[in-house]
């Protein structure tokens, strides 16, 4: 069409040009059988491009959903590892008292079965001395008597 339009001769004081109509409905009718060719080729271009975004939204929010899946399920795991973390610790803690416990009770119980075993001691053998000094004085009476019959018979033979 540029070509045609400067090969064109111009109209004097108008400034219109004298295009020569054969040429310029060929002209026309070759626009006419491009254009839809170049319109279906933009279209198509244009479809394909709403398809690669459409794939690149649907991609983008199936990643995006995956990650925050991946985040929660993280940070659930994160909390039950802190609150399995948190238990040990306290059943931890609570073993550890419960051990000082009753280390404390078998150390008192020890030292009062102690005191009880030193009172029983001391007063069986308080009650062993009694019994000694009661057959220690049996003892002497025998002695005495026996030296005295001993000391009579030999004082009436003589």
């Amino acid at each position: 069409m540029e070509t045609l339009i400067n090969t064109s001769k111009t109209v004097p004081v108008t400034g219109n040009l004298m295009v020569d109509k054969k040429k310029m409905m060929e002209l026309v009718d070759q626009l006419r059988l491009a254009i839809p060719q170049e319109v279906k080729a933009a279209e198509e271009v244009l479809n394909r491009k709403d398809l690669i975004l459409n794939q690149a939204v649907t991609e983008a929010r199936r990643a995006k959903t995956k990650a925050d899946e991946e985040f929660r399920e993280r940070m659930d795991k994160s909390e039950v590892l802190t609150h399995a973390q948190k238990r040990a610790e306290d059943m931890l803690a609570d073993a550890e008292h419960r051990a000082t416990k009753m280390l404390q009770q078998a150390e008192a119980e020890s030292q009062s079965r102690r005191i009880e075993a030193d009172a029983f001691a001391l007063q069986s053998l308080r009650a062993l001395e009694r019994e000694l000094n009661t057959l220690s004085g049996s003892v002497r009476k025998g002695i005495d008597l026996l030296a005295g019959n001993v000391a009579y018979s030999n004082s009436g033979n003589r």
